[in-house]
């Protein structure tokens, strides 16, 4: 007689912050987030995306950005196939006055529990060509994603040209529940083994 699992799934909870970010050639900048996941991924609760408030560079020697955003999220699966990504869209305001990108960033939830502070680097699409370059700057509009969902995917980026720029910190607080019972192990193991002294 074989068990079968059972039917509701597991869950991966998650509480934490987008604590700071770190640009140094900027000032006023804000976060926008959502949460990318496979077809077999369900939200249970939570909010998928969000827009932080607008922040300025500390006056200290660090110059960041102070954000402290917080992030509420739990899902449930049968299945890992997917797994929960956050997709992070970076904006300031340019000299014109104009929104404009100032870093993209993508990271996947942690897959085990517990606390865990990630520094995300992101990046800026380039031009591809002199002319749009120039264009671009005499415009004030710079050269970005209509979907920032696009990050999530591998398809088509291998074409897309990028200029690294900035991080951010986040803080995960991670709860799963359940895996076992599908047959996933996510327990952290040492590094050394414990017969080793």
């Amino acid at each position: 007689m074989s068990l079968s699992p059972p039917e509701n799934g597991f869950l991966i909870t998650v509480i934490g912050q987008i604590e700071m970010a770190d640009f140094p050639d900027f000032d006023n900048i804000y976060c926008k987030y959502c949460f990318v996941y496979g077809s077999d991924w369900e939200l249970i609760s939570g909010i998928e995306e969000g827009i932080s408030q607008v922040s300025r560079k500390s006056q200290d020697n660090r110059k960041i950005f102070i954000l402290n955003f917080p992030l509420e999220i739990c899902f449930k699966s049968t299945n890992p196939y997917g797994w929960p990504r956050i997709v992070l869209s970076i904006y300031g305001l340019d000299s014109f006055g104009n929104d404009v990108i100032r870093g993209y960033g993508m990271y996947h939830l942690p897959v085990i529990s517990g606390k865990c502070t990630k520094i995300i680097s992101t990046f800026v699409p380039a031009s591809s060509s002199l002319l749009q370059q120039m264009t671009s700057w005499l415009t004030g509009r710079k050269p970005e994603y209509i979907d920032s969902r696009v990050l999530a995917y591998g398809d088509g980026r291998e074409v897309t040209r990028v200029i690294s720029q900035g991080k951010v910190w986040i803080m995960f607080n991670v709860m799963i529940k359940d895996m076992r019972k599908f047959g996933f192990d996510n327990i952290q193991r040492n590094e050394i083994p414990t017969n080793v002294i």
